[in-house]
């Protein structure tokens, strides 16, 4: 079975690895977005946030970011202002965002993308902290 995938990915964050890890645990080599490099269109990120049932405000990273400095904690902010912001910002973007036959999900913390992969765990997972999130049999530990 072809299974296809898509991360939305920054290589410099440990949670994106953690995902992108378990997704090839699954045996599946997803296509990987770097988002910095190659930020998706408005509509695609308008797609993405409905698709995974989410706000943009639930999107938007704080840390690293110039979130403080643009004034995004302001709740009179409206959706397409936000929208605005991670447009002109990728960075703001939070990651990693995955796209699935299953789904659309911000999978944070990175054990998260488990739901919406289409196939099971070929064994053991450790995240890059040491966690152990799969075990040897494959399936999910519980936390």
């Amino acid at each position: 079975m072809t299974t296809d995938i898509i991360i939305y990915h920054n290589p410099e964050c440990g949670t994106s690895r953690n995902a992108l890890a378990m997704i090839r645990n699954a045996g599946i080599e997803p296509h990987v977005v770097e988002y910095l490099k190659t930020p998706p269109s408005r509509g695609m990120l308008e797609s993405l946030i409905a698709r995974a049932g989410i706000t943009p405000r639930a999107l938007l990273r704080e840390k690293g970011t110039p979130f403080a400095e643009l004034g995004l904690g302001n709740p009179d902010l409206t959706d397409a202002q936000l929208i605005d912001a991670m447009m002109e910002h990728p960075i703001l973007i939070n990651r990693p965002l995955v796209v699935s036959p299953l789904g659309v999900k911000l999978c944070r913390p990175s054990e998260e993308v488990l739901d919406i992969i289409p196939a099971r765990q070929r064994g053991t997972f450790a995240k890059e902290d040491g966690e152990q999130v799969v075990g040897a049999d494959g399936q999910r530990l519980k936390s």
